[in-house]
């Protein structure tokens, strides 16, 4: 069976050129640890020292700015320490309803374990966020603002430019959860108030387990894990060469396609989407209205099962999902689509479709053509 993938935000398929490059970091080649002074730990730390250029490349940033993590979530956590370890007479940190797990989790425990306040910011119906209630939020306790760069299930873009401005205004930290957004929108630090900034290297056809995090030069660093003086002295432990070296790669590949590429996704999810309104009725498009990623569509269908048709589209060889990888297993509906108010009748019936590069028009065509009888039999209650 041809299989067709379109779970692209949950992650991506490496790209062959990033496979290449991360291989002789992989092999016998130029396996040294990066800490020793001989050929082999030069080689390894050369290749670090690039991707850093190449990740600071696509973010328009010193590469000196740049850390390596073990992912997003490990990114997004560090930079929330290191804003309430720098100021910890300070407890009150703004966020919002639609975060990721690894901004929510860890807000969470600072306020069950050290009494933060913290403030969710909601979200509209079409997912926007009210800059007016951010800026009145504001406190001169508050110790972070983090809110994400874009949204993993609806796609909606949050204005990141005006929301750094309104933090510098305020002298507020900002962290940006751009786990999403890079690689898929421009994104310039140089024109940008942002304090924090994560990416994941697999949600832009990098490997799994590699991600970094910016730091503007005035943002207080508090480093998590500790050891060696690994990463300029940021985070302990020997570094994954490879999985740095393949988020380089990434990065320098996204900055390569992000016109050409975003333009081409666009127009396949553009499509998708006017065959899905036209021919199945009452779809509701989550997030319609406002500035989504060019790869996203987030669409409900009244008097559905998301898990059904989660199911029998496995089964013909398409994967979507329904809501994010992190809580894959959870039938019901995630708290994006509870915080975005999507209707009751549609909210159980909603699918998260996300595109790459690497999908082409007849993967799309396959898919519209066999999805309104998979909606028609999950209507009809058949069991699948």
């Amino acid at each position: 069976m041809e299989r067709i993938y379109f779970d692209n935000n949950a992650t991506t398929p490496l790209d062959p050129a990033v496979r290449e490059a991360m291989l002789p970091y992989l092999n016998d080649e130029l396996f040294g640890n990066p800490s020793s002074g001989h050929w082999f730990g030069e080689q390894a730390l050369a290749g670090i020292n690039k991707a850093r250029e190449q990740v600071a490349g696509l973010l328009n940033c010193p590469p000196k700015r740049i850390f390596f993590t073990s992912g997003g979530t490990e990114a997004n956590n560090t930079a929330i320490w290191s804003a309430v370890s720098a100021f910890p007479e300070r407890k009150h940190i703004i966020s919002s309803v639609v975060e990721h797990a690894s901004i929510l989790q860890p807000l969470e425990f600072l306020q069950q374990r050290f009494g933060y306040t913290i403030e969710l910011l909601p979200v509209g119906r079409d997912g926007s966020l009210d800059l007016q209630q951010l800026a009145e939020g504001i406190r001169s306790d508050t110790a972070l603002v983090t809110l994400m760069g874009a949204n993993n299930e609806s796609g909606v873009i949050f204005p990141i430019e005006e929301i750094g401005a309104i933090c510098g205004d305020k002298k507020t930290l900002f962290l940006c959860d751009a786990v999403q957004l890079v690689g898929k929108e421009p994104v310039n630090l140089e024109n940008l108030n942002i304090d924090y900034l994560a990416v994941a290297a697999h949600k832009l056809h990098g490997p799994k387990g590699s991600g970094a995090l910016y730091v503007r030069r005035t943002a207080p660093f508090i480093k998590m894990i500790m050891g060696a003086g690994q990463e300029m002295d940021h985070r302990a432990g020997t570094e994954n060469v490879s999985g740095i070296v393949g988020l380089g790669q990434a990065c320098e590949l996204a900055g390569k396609h992000l016109a050409k590429g975003n333009s081409e996704i666009r127009s396949l999810r553009d499509t998708m989407q006017e065959r899905i309104l036209q021919e199945i009725d009452e779809a509701i498009v989550n997030g319609a209205g406002q500035p989504r990623l060019p790869n996203t569509l987030n669409v409900s269908f009244k008097n559905c099962a998301s898990g059904a048709m989660v199911q029998e589209l496995d089964e013909r060889g398409v994967a979507v999902s329904a809501h994010s990888a992190c809580h894959s297993g959870d039938l019901d509906p995630s708290h994006v689509l509870r915080a975005m108010a999507v209707p009751e009748t549609h909210i159980h019936g909603t699918l998260r479709i996300s595109l790459s590069r690497f999908n082409t028009s007849r993967e799309v065509a396959v898919f519209c053509d066999m999805l309104p009888g998979i909606v028609a039999k999950s209507r009809q209650g058949v069991a699948v």
